[in-house]
């Protein structure tokens, strides 16, 4: 406890590189973020314009207005939870490795080496941040690999009503001129991602002002341009039964409608990911995670309001024959100004406010894949770990960055065969970040309850009934997220999320039985402690 008041007592800058040095690391990432940097990397990645905007269909199937405005709330009540513990114990043991490194500290000695290893691979795997869209078919989760999967698609929307609509002779790319789209996105953020840390911060910055802006303006817009506008009624009663997917036990249905905002509300770790290259970062780390998530509620849920007021006919909008192919956000946004001023020209430009607020959060996603495979090399734990653990003269884990790019190209490359293996992938990468969550909070619940030391954040004596919430919630999710999404179950529908999930499960231990547990101990510092 001495160490660590003489260690208060410091200057900002030599204090966190004291405190990096008491967890086991020296300082090797340029450290220059503030706390709005911070809070600006996870506001940008989990950017509700874009979960929003690229899930809406979902909710809209199942649903409608009422499982996407109010489902919203009980999922930002429950998320919030999580958020708050998560950020208790990022302010406890702020370091770019994040979860992992905080369950092998709250594990316990004897099990800290699986449960770093298993948290990990979670948290890496659930890393490349899932979107989908049935905007051109009607499977669940199998529109999207990442957010610059779903900006692609975009893309490929607007140049389809731009140049006529489906119905119009309008350009309908094929999946190989999407996957080109995408890869184009992928290496620009590549090169983004490959700047000093000052450019990174300004490009989190202005995601954070896109998303905001964004927003605002879209809820100028709406309202000031439709001609037809669902009552308020409409917007926070209406239940949409009419799926087609052979579901129609009201709650069941809810239950899946609720998937939509429980995607739109992830990959806020970001902050913890990103509290070596921050100041002050025991504090600036747990407000990014707790003000992102935040904001990103209020914002998310007008967002919502405002778009539901538009869908006067989900039938038809969820049509996979009208002009946008089945894309409900970009038919109606289209539609409202075509009926009001005979062109549908400014729609396109909402959708184009979108798509770069989208583009900037894929590139927040690379940032924050980066740092946790540069965490992860450092302690060994990934093959190669020497090539990925190097940083360049500007203090930027060069390797790595570009490796997150050329993995998240890869995994798109199934969608151009199997369709089964392109929704095995989707479904572990969207549930594994929500493992990755639960598992430090499980062990500080449990294991660490007594013996857990607080950073200057922390909950007091409400931090282990809140993570008791939070993990319930997770759990929840977990089994929501594994039921079935349209009856007969085919191989067509099939929900391959328990699988995915079981699969990853069963690597990671096998790999950590076979071989793992002879080497990997966990955490390792680079520092004399």
């Amino acid at each position: 406890m001495g160490t660590v008041e003489a260690a208060d007592e410091l200057p900002v800058a030599d204090r966190d590189r004291a405190r990096l040095h008491q967890l086991g690391y020296k300082q090797e990432l340029k450290r220059g973020l503030s706390v709005l940097s911070n809070f600006a990397f996870s506001f940008s990645i989990i950017s509700v314009i874009t979960g929003v905007t690229t899930t809406y269909n979902t909710g809209l199937r199942y649903g409608g207005p009422v499982s996407m405005t109010v489902g919203w709330l009980v999922v930002a009540a429950f998320n919030g939870c999580v958020a708050l513990s998560m950020a208790e114990i990022c302010s406890a043991y702020p370091t770019s490795g994040g979860l992992y490194y905080w369950s092998a500290k709250l594990a316990g000695k004897d099990w800290a080496p699986l449960a770093s290893w298993v948290t990990g691979w979670f948290n890496i795997v659930g890393q490349v941040r899932p979107t989908f869209t049935d905007a051109r078919d009607h499977e669940f989760w199998a529109g999207t690999t990442s957010i610059d999967f779903a900006l692609a698609q975009l893309v490929q929307v607007i140049v389809l009503l731009g140049t006529g609509g489906l119905n119009g002779g309008g350009y309908m790319a094929s999946k190989y001129v999407v996957l080109a789209i995408y890869g184009a996105i992928l290496i620009m953020h590549g090169v983004i991602n490959s700047l000093p840390i000052q450019w990174l911060a300004w490009f989190g910055r202005l995601g954070s002002f896109c998303n905001v802006a964004g927003i605002f303006v879209l809820l100028i817009l709406i309202p000031a341009v439709a001609k037809e506008r669902a009552s308020m009624k409409f917007i926070f009663t209406h239940f949409n039964t009419g799926n087609d997917m052979g579901i129609h036990d009201k709650a069941y249905i809810l239950a899946v409608g609720l998937l939509m905002s429980q995607f739109s509300l992830v990959g806020y770790d970001a902050s913890a990911h990103m509290t070596e290259e921050t100041k002050n970062a025991d504090w600036s780390g747990a407000m990014g995670i707790i003000n992102s998530v935040a904001l990103s509620s209020v914002f998310g849920w007008i967002y919502l309001a405002a778009l539901s007021s538009l869908m006067t006919d989900i039938p038809y909008l969820l049509s996979p024959d009208n002009d946008a192919g089945g894309y409900a956000v970009a038919q109606s946004l289209y539609n409202a100004f075509h009926r009001r001023y005979g062109s549908g020209i400014g729609g396109l430009v909402c959708l184009g406010i979108i798509a770069i607020a989208t583009f900037l959060c894929g590139s927040a996603c690379i940032t924050s894949n980066s740092r946790m495979g540069y965490a992860f090399s450092r302690d060994g734990a990934m093959p190669f770990s020497r090539v990925w653990y190097r940083v360049n003269k500007q203090e930027v884990p060069i390797n790595v960055v570009w490796l997150s790019v050329a993995v998240a190209f890869v995994m798109a490359l199934t969608s151009l065969g199997s369709q089964v293996a392109f929704q095995a992938m989707l479904s572990i990468a969207t549930i594994g970040l929500y493992i990755a969550y639960a598992l430090p909070i499980f062990f500080r619940v449990t294991t660490a309850r007594k013996s857990f030391v607080p950073g200057p954040f922390h909950l007091g004596k409400y931090g282990v009934v809140i993570g008791w919430v939070a993990i319930a919630w997770v759990a929840l999710v977990t089994v929501l997220f594994s039921l079935p999404v349209a009856y007969p179950v085919a191989k067509d529908n099939f929900n391959y999320t328990p699988v995915a999930v079981g699969g990853v499960l069963l690597l990671s231990v096998g790999a950590w039985v076979l071989h793992a547990r002879f080497w990997f101990q966990g955490p390792i510092t680079n520092v004399d402690v």
